[in-house]
């Protein structure tokens, strides 16, 4: 999955990108007799649940999922109303009437204008706060309103006038488990008196900080609704690759743009904050030289507001600019983006600053282009979800992050080298969020094949560590021998929902990663045995220690699992991409130095199987796949072998520099863990844990 762009003409230096190709079988967009998608009809299977989560990826239909399930607690259980909570106004259009019965159904779904306060002019306090009251009085059945106008309204009212109603909390993960979080802490309050239905609704169910979404206490009362971005995208009917760079540049971005930017994608570009150490400062003379640098400017269509540009080819774009605050100017635009007369036509290029971003949906998007780096991985989850949506003719889209380079000169070095360990980390959590999903096994004299899961040619082998797949769902089921299964319940289900939230936790603990890449003393369990250890500790205090280690281990095993793929697959000459004749080993990728460019071998039949391979190939490289060996992986090892090869030497030596200068040792509590490892592990099994990595 993970690929290395090659160097084009661009000064900047690649970070490798994810590149995945999916099987294109249309199954995600099928729907069944009542007109529910995949993704839908497994959230309806769970109607009848009091606290609902869905994680599911941007573009699965999670607005629709909820209309379905709204309707039926209503009408079958006995709700009096359904309040609808969005993050900002212009994702209330999410809501609008949809004609259900039309595609199955045994209704339809209808808001009354009055009711979608997200459409009402004016602020969320106010006319809007006392619109709610008004609506609980009525025997209306839907509302719609803003998270602001929503907590308006609870602190007004209180959370007792939304007894026996249904909360649907879209975005869910800007709710937080910290106390000063308003929206958190009211649904806290609703959960205790427990008197409301709650469905709480994510694309990324990780905030990008330090704080959880849910408390572990109130999160184990809901039930959840998983669908991953694999099965997603996996089931799309035109869009079959995703590629996700990081790219470093020297000088001023603005300079140099235009070798990542390529006038014939459908593209949002989102330029830097003006406090941030890429941007120029001057947002609207940012907008001016960007279009400046696609061509020659042709005016304003007087319809739409958008800014008109010939290019040297002689095309006229359409260019959105959501950046200018003019509210005249900056509404007319935005409305033009509603415009259903006017789909796939109806712009080239948006270009934005806060805005086009959760929730913002253009089908037709082929490039997410972010200038500077993005503090919350929440917010670059999004951005990317703006590019996956699958359209008529769109065979592939990309993210693509513009960063500028450590440079030992600059007095803010320590702040660019901060982006670009966020930038790894961004990066091997999208390694993490697209793969398929891990089921794995302890291996013992007594296991079977699983039905339904491929073990590769030959089959199932009693005296081997098996890698099966289903074809169905992409899932990998792994033996691994010495590794512990959770006991209770909250473990089995943290160790099949919410290994990606440890990994995150991981991947972006700053001191974490600085001493995965560059610290040549590290031994591997420092991290993968005592910091997650502890992650998981903090995040999970009311488990048993039995638990708590399972799932570290499960944890471990799926990052460390999907980096040895990647090593695996590039040690062997490849890439991650399914079709070998796509993009040989040791050519150019055609997309690195011409985004726009297409190959012509690409027949799009294979299926991504490059990661299965991968996991298969490490398994057969080793003596035994066990824990132990697992535990012995620097899990940041493969990230600083290909950042070796994508970052010149001295600015490489720079950044170590850099970390070197605040390194600290490890403390005596860590200390002591490992010493207690040790020691438990020579107990079960006879001898001293090994003290090698595999890897660097």
């Amino acid at each position: 999955m993970n690929n290395p762009i090659a160097k084009g003409t661009l000064s900047a230096n690649a970070i490798p990108a994810v590149s995945v190709t999916y099987a294109q079988d249309g199954t995600s967009t099928r729907p069944n007799a009542l007109g529910m998608r995949p993704m839908q009809e497994r959230a309806y299977q769970k109607r009848g649940e009091q606290y609902l989560l869905i994680k599911s990826p941007p573009a699965s239909g999670k607005s629709r999922a909820l209309m379905f399930i709204a309707l039926d607690k209503l009408e079958n259980q006995k709700l009096k109303q359904a309040i609808i909570v969005v993050p900002e106004k212009a994702i209330g259009s999410s809501f609008h009437n949809e004609p259900l019965s039309k595609y199955g159904f045994w209704a339809d779904w209808q808001v009354e204008p009055k009711w979608n306060l997200c459409d009402v002019p004016g602020g969320d306090n106010g006319g809007k706060v006392d619109a709610v009251k008004k609506f609980l009085d009525s025997d209306a059945k839907v509302l719609v309103c803003t998270h602001a106008t929503f907590r308006f309204a609870v602190d007004k009212f209180g959370v007792e006038v939304l007894d026996d109603r249904l909360i649907a909390v879209d975005e869910f993960h800007h709710v937080s488990a910290n106390p000063d979080n308003k929206l958190g802490d009211h649904v806290r309050q609703l959960m205790t008196r427990d008197q409301t239905h709650i469905i709480a609704m994510t694309g990324s169910y990780f905030r990008g900080d330090a704080e959880a979404v849910l408390h572990p206490d109130d999160e184990s009362r809901f039930e959840t609704v998983t669908y991953t971005y694999y099965e997603q995208l996996n089931g799309y009917q035109y869009l079959k690759q995703l590629d996700i760079g990081y790219y470093f540049y020297a000088g001023r971005y603005t300079d140099e743009i235009m070798q990542v930017l390529n006038p014939n994608e459908k593209t949002i570009l989102h330029i830097p904050n003006v406090n941030s150490r890429e941007s120029t400062k001057d947002k609207i003379r940012k907008v001016e030289h960007i279009i400046e640098e696609l061509g020659e400017w042709q005016g304003i269509d007087p319809q739409t507001g958008f800014q008109l540009v010939k290019t040297a080819e002689g095309k006229i774009l359409k260019i959105a600019d959501l950046v200018d605050d003019d509210p005249t100017k900056r509404d007319k635009v935005a409305n033009a983006l509603k415009d259903s007369a006017h789909k796939h036509d109806r712009v080239d290029i948006i270009i934005a600053l806060g805005m086009a971003k959760e929730g913002f949906d253009w089908i037709w998007c082929e490039h997410a282009l972010t200038i500077g780096y993005r503090s919350s991985l929440t917010e670059i989850i999004q951005i990317i979800g703006r590019a996956t949506r699958d359209a008529p003719g769109k065979t592939r889209a990309r993210f693509t992050n513009l960063i500028a380079e450590p440079d030992a000169s600059e007095a803010a070095v320590t702040e660019a080298v901060n982006d670009t360990l966020k930038a790894i980390a961004a990066s091997l959590l999208m390694e993490q969020v697209l793969a398929p999903r891990f089921e794995f096994k302890p291996k013992c004299a007594d296991n079977e094949p699983t039905p339904g899961f491929d073990y590769g040619e030959g089959g199932y082998d009693p005296s081997k560590c098996n890698v099966g797949v289903n074809p169905e769902t992409g899932q990998i089921q792994l033996e691994i021998k010495g590794l512990a299964e959770p006991k209770s319940q909250e473990a089995e289900r943290i160790c099949r929902e919410d290994l990606t939230e440890l990994v995150t936790a991981l991947v972006q603990d700053k001191p974490t990663i600085e001493r995965g890449l560059f610290d040549e003393e590290l031994v591997p369990e420092e991290l993968t045995q005592v910091r997650m250890g502890k992650i998981v500790k903090e995040k999970f205090p009311n488990l048993a220690e039995e638990d708590q280690e399972a799932v570290r281990q499960h944890a471990i095993a799926a990052l460390n699992l999907v980096q040895q793929a990647k090593h695996s697959v590039n040690e062997a000459g490849g890439i991650y991409n399914p079709n070998p004749d796509a993009i040989n080993p040791g050519m150019t990728n055609p997309s690195a130095t011409n985004p726009g460019a297409t190959n012509p071998n690409d027949n799009g039949a294979t299926k991504n199987t490059a990661l299965i391979d991968g996991v298969r190939q490490f398994a057969l490289s080793v003596t035994e796949l066990d824990m132990d060996l697992i535990d012995r992986i620097n899990p940041f090892g493969e990230a600083y072998a290909i950042l070796a090869k994508s970052m010149s030497e001295e600015r490489l030596r720079q950044v170590a520099e850099v970390i070197a200068a605040k390194r600290i040792t490890l403390s005596v509590e860590e200390s002591r863990e490992l010493a207690k490892r040790a020691s438990r592990f020579k107990q079960e099994k006879s001898r001293l844990p090994g003290c090698i990595s595999p890897l660097k």
